[in-house]
């Protein structure tokens, strides 16, 4: 992270699939940053689609995944990031000197109803709240 107040920082989400937790934290991130944050995602092996049942959960709370779609993993991604915050992707991730490392133990959602869901999700918004208010001050009333 850099010390001058107009660089925005930028945070990268790994998981193995793109596919569920890191599309719903990048997602939460970007509607709670307003522009304050460069957000992206990726996977480490990433499916051919988001899980229908986080497009669901999301929908509920008004952030629309339709276009939203699983990325593979880069080495540009990670050197772009100031923060990488895992979630499940093993060592798939390459590690690089000055940039700041999260793992978020979370469940994975994969094969989960939306009901079992949310609560995934309402952690991620927690996390990804807490995070923000780390990486940026909060925007004037």
């Amino acid at each position: 992270m850099t010390d001058d107040p107009t660089t925005v920082p930028e945070v990268l989400f790994v998981c193995v699939h793109n596919a569920g937790r890191s599309q719903m934290a990048a997602a939460l991130l970007h509607h709670h940053a307003q522009g304050r944050v460069r957000v992206t995602s990726a996977g480490s092996a990433p499916a051919d689609d988001i899980n229908p049942a986080v497009r669901t959960v999301m929908a509920e709370i008004g952030l629309d995944l339709t276009t939203a779609f699983p990325k593979r993993l880069t080495t540009d991604a990670v050197e772009a990031a100031d923060v990488v915050v895992t979630m499940g992707c093993g060592d798939a991730c390459p590690v690089f000197p000055g940039k700041r490392y999260l793992d978020w133990e979370l469940t994975d959602p994969a094969g989960r109803s939306a009901e079992q869901i949310r609560p995934i999700r309402d952690e991620i918004d927690a996390r990804v709240r807490g995070l923000l208010t780390e990486l940026v001050p909060a925007p004037p009333s």
